[in-house]
């Protein structure tokens, strides 16, 4: 090779491909075509050709023109690929493509894979609890419904916790009773451990009020019998 070829191929320059991209492509909807002229684009625009055509594609590729321009096509539709509105070093207006959509497909699956591989401490801490207050392992669907609290209905864990020692203190520890009461605070817009502490209070206040008003008028209702008096 020439002194001059080699000069001119350095000049070129490299593209850092990031390995995020390489490990996860799969994982978000990619196949090996796309993802090499996904590439070429990400190099034509580190060289300042930020809107390369399909035919500049082709000729770096085994695909032809139009097949380039399909693909092309496919992941604007499908949010890999953005055209956004840009100037030239003269201010002249054009066309660009942005690679920032293919970025932030890439960073959320690596965040739900990080999310999967590290559970939340908080929410660990949450089944142990449980356990320790019930006395035993949770059954798989008593574990079934702690998730559905988390992850669908978005219960703040403390507020689980919370509902949690009203069920305790309540002498009512079972899941179909705290669902009762998280589903009570939810609906009467319930969000704070100090709320929640203050309405159970109100609660158990009634109740007892109830209680002894039935129990007195039980009482009222039965003769007094004074077994002194039998003969």
């Amino acid at each position: 090779m020439s002194k001059d070829k080699m000069l001119d191929w350095l000049d070129q320059g490299s593209i850092s491909i990031p390995k995020l991209l390489l490990q996860n492509y799969v994982q978000i909807g990619l196949n090996e075509q796309e993802l090499m002229l996904i590439l070429h684009v990400y190099s034509f625009i580190e060289q300042g050709n930020k809107f390369p055509t399909p035919n500049e594609l082709a000729d770096r590729m085994t695909l032809s023109t139009e097949e380039c321009t399909d693909i092309l096509r496919l992941l604007i539709k499908r949010a890999y690929i953005r055209i956004e509105e840009g100037s030239d070093e003269h201010g002249k207006i054009n066309e660009q493509y942005s690679l920032q959509p293919l970025w932030e497909k890439v960073l959320m699956s690596f965040v739900s894979e990080t999310a999967v591989e590290e559970p939340n401490k908080e929410d660990i801490n949450l089944y142990v609890m449980f356990e320790e207050e019930f006395g035993r392992p949770l059954s798989p669907f008593e574990g079934e419904t702690l998730s559905m609290w988390l992850d669908q209905d978005q219960y703040n864990p403390i507020i689980i916790k919370t509902a949690l020692r009203e069920a305790v203190l309540s002498g009512k520890l079972n899941f179909r009773y705290i669902d009762r009461i998280l589903f009570e605070w939810k609906k009467n817009g319930i969000k704070t451990v100090e709320q929640a502490q203050s309405y159970g209070k109100n609660i158990r206040k009634h109740q007892q009020k109830r209680s002894s008003t039935q129990e007195g008028e039980y009482k009222r209702t039965i003769p007094f019998y004074n077994w002194l008096e039998q003969q």
